[in-house]
């Protein structure tokens, strides 16, 4: 293998992710989990992830077509989508944090409501439970049958059924009994790190180390196993080291293969678009810092409410703020640097202009 160069790492993280679009439940699979979030500017981030990546994708699919596919909403660094075959890498899973024995009892009226009644709307759980509201993590409230839904979801005794218009129905669930021997969990916990690898690949070893972390949400009783399974990843994966940085990926990967060339398109990526989700990497690779500003203060913002990252052949140039109202497709853009100014990159932003504008009309 030739000697690494950012050059090459920039094309192969571009080409690896942005793989030819296939159906919604391969790109999953392949991409092995999609990050949400509820905010819509244009599209929820999960659309704006799969779009890239699934043919003729329109925002909603994935919504609309999730009771009918292998997949499910659940943690893993994060909260998202992800292959159903992947639940049993984490469940049953234990929190960290006990429930005293008054959340314990409620929880468990919850339980028995959903599997006599399931599948459920938290409202009609709050309606014949009536357990008042609780604070939540922003200084807000919200129904206390709610969290308890939340909780038992995460704890693996409920899913996500389907949604109503983008609130959570669950039903009731029992995972298989894991393997708890010494060798099951150090195995399942290699396995969670090679998923990771492969969906963040190629990784600073910063970001590597805060990844596995991060698992500690999706799989916190098996942190102490992921712990001991990231130093034996750092000696299996192919690496190599960059301005005093060392970067890690797949060993049966290539960065220097002549298949990553760019191609000519532009993209919108997502905020949490794998692209572009590790701010330290993105630094590295294009030199300078996006910031994902929703929660910003207006006045405080640089990029905008919902930034979308500019992608163009290898190099992420800029980002665009864009809205769907009723006279059509709002855009605003900034950039790193200079605008492009040849007639090629403003054929490529027009094309992905419409295809953006094609996807937020849905079906």
């Amino acid at each position: 293998m030739p000697e690494i160069t950012l050059d090459h790492l920039r094309r192969y993280a571009v080409a690896r992710t942005l793989f030819p679009p296939t159906t919604l439940l391969r790109a999953i699979r392949r991409l092995g989990f999609v990050q949400a979030d509820p905010i819509r500017a244009p599209a929820r981030a999960q659309d704006l992830t799969l779009r890239h990546r699934v043919k003729d994708y329109r925002a909603g699919d994935l919504e609309s077509r999730y009771t009918k596919l292998a997949i499910e909403e659940d943690c893993l660094v994060n909260y998202g989508f992800l292959p159903r075959e992947h639940l049993a890498l984490m469940h049953p899973r234990q929190a960290r944090r006990a429930w005293d024995a008054d959340t314990q009892r409620k929880a468990a009226d919850v339980l028995a409501y959903v599997r006599e009644h399931g599948p459920v709307h938290p409202r009609q759980v709050d309606l014949h439970l009536a357990h008042g509201r609780v604070k939540n993590n922003w200084g807000g409230s919200g129904n206390a049958s709610t969290r308890l839904l939340d909780g038992l979801h995460y704890r693996g005794m409920l899913r996500v059924a389907q949604r109503d218009n983008g609130t959570r129905v669950y039903e009731a669930v029992a995972h298989a009994p894991a393997d708890d021997s010494a060798a099951a969990r150090a195995q399942r916990a290699a396995a969670l790190i090679e998923l990771v690898v492969r969906k963040y690949a190629p990784l600073p070893a910063t970001s590597l180390t805060y990844l596995v972390r991060l698992l500690g949400y999706g799989a916190p009783h098996l942190s102490a196993q992921t712990q001991a399974a990231l130093k034996l990843a750092r000696e299996e994966l192919a690496s190599c080291r960059i301005d005093g940085c060392t970067w890690y990926w797949p060993a049966d990967e290539n960065p220097a293969s002549r298949k990553h060339a760019p191609d000519t398109e532009v993209r919108l990526l997502a905020p949490f678009d794998p692209l572009v989700w590790d701010r330290r990497r993105f630094e590295l690779l294009w030199g300078w810092t996006y910031k994902f500003e929703a929660y910003t203060p207006a006045p405080r913002r640089q990029f905008g409410y919902y930034a979308l990252p500019l992608l163009w052949h290898e190099r992420v140039i800029g980002w665009a703020n864009v809205t769907n109202a009723a006279g059509g497709l709002q855009a605003s853009f900034g950039y790193a640097g200079a605008k492009p100014r040849d007639a090629a990159f403003r054929a490529a932003l027009d094309d992905e202009l419409q295809r953006m504008a094609q996807f937020l009309a849905g079906r």
